[in-house]
């Protein structure tokens, strides 16, 4: 046995591929705490068939990987978890209740772990009620936040009352669970603020978002119309975001860009928006899942993010900017990351000041340069995913010792 201190950290979900925000952010920390102050047990749901898969990965992460059984996801599995509409936890917190999963957490910490991190507000779920160790609650987003938001833009009533149900639902969750950890750690000052207005917090702290700057290492912009988006295309912020560009923004550019193209990086893309594209003759490309973002994205000229919902902040930023890609964000596509309008970015809130952002970078050579530029220079100067990790190893540390 190793003589650093035990951190176990569970996870309720199996970090590979890393094919979303959150896991590309968990194992970035974890990669980078390996071999340091702690001997690290991860914890997740996997089959054997996908640790054996994944095996060199998940090696790079931990000292140790122990895994419960991953409950087999169906088909129709978006449609039977609506059941859990009539819980009073949110859905996305009473389909994930693994009583099995529950137990084997308990058992690890019953054997001497010193500090245990549980990853996503979904993981409080896995926590058992009376602290074996001090505790740590990773978040990567105010979740309530974002039910709310998809409230907000939620064009069918009976969906605007589902989200707005689900909002209070995580709201109450929120408040009643964080409490119980020792330390709450969010991935920006602003949500940091936000758990820090609830009752009965403990501690909160905040981590920079970090990027990989060796892996995604910076190319110049290219000259075409070519626009670039990634992300998870069964999430729904995306498909959100991606719907509204498609509907209200790109008929706009067109007018002025004729030769624009677009193309979509990211799993499972909604088939509604592709067969939207393919009936429109719109020059969209949808990859669906790819083992790595940077030949798609490296040579286009400019990088969109027209989201209108969402939590925490958005590392695909981060990555288009340490790639070179200048960026045309939304305000809430950059929420929580210390950037400046008109330095490393263009923000656009409206399709018209979208539409007219992405023209004015497309027209622009020098001005993609310099936003590239100052960009990359950003995320070198703030956000290495290295001095994230040590940032959140010594949260860890602070937390196990009990000092505030």
């Amino acid at each position: 046995m190793s003589e650093r201190p035990s951190l176990v950290f569970v996870s309720p979900r199996f970090l590979f591929p890393t094919d979303e925000g959150g896991k590309i952010r968990t194992t970035q920390i974890l990669r980078g705490m390996k071999g340091g102050r702690f001997h690290i047990t991860l914890m997740s749901p996997a089959t054997p068939e996908q640790t054996a898969r994944h095996r060199e990965e998940i090696e790079a992460v931990c000292d140790r990987f122990i895994a419960w059984p991953a409950r087999s996801v169906g088909p129709l599995h978006r449609i039977t978890r609506l059941r859990h509409l009539l819980s009073l936890k949110p859905v996305s917190v009473a389909a994930g209740v693994d009583p099995v999963a529950r137990r084997r957490v308990r058992e690890q910490l019953q054997q001497g772990a010193q500090v245990a991190v549980f990853d996503f507000i979904h993981a409080a779920t896995l926590a058992p009620l009376h602290g074996l160790c001090p505790t740590v609650m990773f978040t990567h987003n105010v979740e309530a936040e974002i039910f709310r938001r998809h409230a907000e833009v939620a064009g069918h009533p009976l969906k605007r009352y589902v989200w707005r149900g689900q909002h209070r639902k995580m709201a109450r969750f929120e408040a009643r669970e964080l409490p119980r950890f020792d330390t709450v750690v969010a991935v920006s000052e602003r949500d940091a603020e936000a758990f820090r207005a609830m009752p009965r917090n403990r501690r909160v702290e905040a981590i920079p978002t970090g990027v990989d700057l060796d892996f995604f290492a910076y190319r110049p912009p290219g000259d075409g119309d070519h626009l670039i988006f990634t992300g998870a295309m069964d999430w729904q912020a995306n498909i959100d975001g991606i719907r509204f560009f498609m509907d209200e923004v790109w008929h706009l550019l067109v007018q002025r860009r004729p030769g624009a193209r677009m193309t979509v990086v990211g799993r499972r893309p909604h088939p509604e928006l592709v067969e939207q594209a393919a009936r429109r003759n719109l020059p969209w490309t949808f990859t669906g899942f790819v083992d790595d973002i940077r030949p798609h994205v490296y040579g286009g000229a400019a990088y969109v993010i027209p989201l209108r919902v969402g939590g925490g902040t958005r590392i695909k930023a981060y990555e288009a900017m340490a790639m070179g890609l200048p960026v045309v964000s939304t305000g809430l596509g950059v929420e929580g990351l210390p950037l400046t309008d008109g330095e490393q970015f263009l923000q656009a809130d409206t399709p018209e000041a979208m539409a007219q952002a992405l023209d004015r970078l497309l027209s622009d050579s020098a001005l993609r340069l310099r936003l590239s530029q100052a960009a990359r220079r950003h995320v070198e100067d703030h956000c290495s995913s290295l001095a994230v990790a040590r940032c959140f190893e010594d949260i860890c540390q602070r937390t196990m010792n009990g000092q505030g």
